[in-house]
């Protein structure tokens, strides 16, 4: 009975098991793949390892132990120089074992024992399924996105109540402020300025119905003429004084005439106009007190 013993003698003596498990490593790590049956290949993974992680410290203690087991430089120059540098962080596993089926004579499983770091196409799918999948996220996600949006909407919706309240809070201040306007204005004594009389004037001159506007217009245009048939009384008067100067044997008498014809024409013109002319609001209290000075 094999009760506790764990190694593989492979129907093999120890010496004749030792040479060809270190020719079996020696060929590993030079082609980086090899084909055996399963048994050899599982004895040659926990005799290779050891010696692949002694390699990642590169002293001369560490090649003369691993040349110990090899007996071969080129192998332990390979594997110092250029395996060591590429499983640096790789914390063991370093072969890999890919059974291919049974062979034809006998029938023994065979596989393919390979480093790890050497398989370029396995490492290229790899890095392609990485960057495919990338990074999972969980599905509980969803709500704390419902619930931020939540929040973000409720503060908004306070945001927009402040503003309204604001608002109206401002239109009654407004409100109350020309409420009091209004009343001060009332308080106020009737005396004014005629600074105030003629701002008031202007007022009301703005305020006008179209009616009175065309009334206006129309006195204006008036008195226009009644300025324009001055002007032609006072040529026509002139003109008759040049006439007279021209003719001294007509006497005094002639000139007086023309002289008190020209006055009578341009009192009736000045008569005319003063008609014309709306009466104005200092004209009306100034007629108004002599009436009243009149009844007294």
């Amino acid at each position: 009975m094999r009760h506790s013993k764990k190694i593989n003698h492979l129907g093999r003596k120890s010496n004749h098991r030792k040479a060809m498990l270190a020719n079996m490593a020696t060929s590993l790590i030079m082609h980086k793949k090899i084909k055996t049956t399963v048994a050899k290949a599982k004895a040659l993974r926990t005799y290779i390892e050891p010696l692949i992680t002694k390699s990642k410290e590169d002293s001369t203690h560490s090649r003369r132990v691993v040349f110990g087991y090899l007996q071969n430089k080129d192998a332990v120059s390979e594997l110092f120089r250029e395996i060591s540098p590429k499983i640096l962080e790789r914390p063991g596993g370093y072969t890999r074992i890919l059974k291919t089926g049974y062979r034809a004579g006998d029938s023994a499983d065979m596989c393919v024992i390979e480093l790890v770091d050497y398989n370029e196409n396995m490492l290229a799918a790899r890095s392609e399924a990485e960057g495919r999948t990338g990074k999972r996220r969980r599905r509980g996600g969803g709500k704390k996105k419902e619930e931020t949006e939540t929040k973000a909407a409720t503060e908004e919706a306070g945001i927009v109540k402040e503003g309204t309240e604001t608002q109206a809070a401002e239109k009654k201040t407004v409100t109350e402020a020309s409420k009091k306007e209004a009343a001060a204005e009332a308080s106020e004594p009737a005396t004014e300025t005629p600074v105030k009389e003629a701002g008031t004037a202007k007022q009301d001159t703005a305020s006008q119905s179209p009616e009175t506007k065309d009334q206006d217009i129309q006195a204006d245009d008036k008195t226009a003429k009644a300025e324009t048939e001055i002007a032609e009384a006072e040529d026509a008067a002139e003109v008759s004084a040049e006439k007279a100067e021209a003719e001294p044997a007509a006497g005094p008498a002639a000139e007086k005439t023309t002289e008190a014809s020209a006055e009578k024409i341009a009192g009736a013109a000045k008569e005319d106009v003063n008609e014309d002319k709306p009466e104005t609001k200092e004209e009306k209290k100034e007629d108004n007190a002599e009436d009243e000075e009149k009844k007294a």
